[in-house]
């Protein structure tokens, strides 16, 4: 497989690691979005969340948690986010499954704008097209 996270948690790419145990790892991402900037993901590969197992998805956010706040406090962040992208429409680069932890601080440049489009978007027709 030609997957960069497998090669990562199969030692061929040295990382810099924050966590490890038999089902997930957690490292520094390399471009650092914000300081701390941490990605956890299953060692076992999965392409996205459509695939993953539950228990395994499970475990990946627990620690997920654990790191946030680990993070937070050994940091000194002003927040986190917790993002993932599914799909390379939706940001996906690397097609192995991962959380992105991106502590926050009152003034970094990381820029997530979500766009109002409520006068546009009928919440009823949504609502009926998930619920059919």
């Amino acid at each position: 497989m030609n997957c960069i996270f497998c090669k990562i948690i199969n030692k061929e790419i040295p990382s810099k690691i924050v966590y490890e145990d038999d089902l997930v790892i957690a490292i520094l991402d390399l471009s650092q979005a914000t300081y701390g900037h941490t990605l956890v993901m299953p060692k076992k590969h999965y392409a996205n969340i459509y695939e993953i197992d539950d228990d395994t998805l499970a475990h990946l956010i627990k620690i997920v948690k654990e790191l946030a706040i680990k993070l937070k406090n050994k940091l000194h962040a002003d927040g986190i986010n917790i993002l993932n992208n599914n799909d390379e429409a939706a940001g996906q680069t690397v097609m192995h499954y991962h959380i992105h932890i991106l502590p926050r601080y009152k003034n970094d440049d990381l820029n997530i704008n979500f766009t109002d489009h409520s006068k546009d978007t009928n919440l009823d027709d949504v609502l009926n097209k998930i619920n059919s």
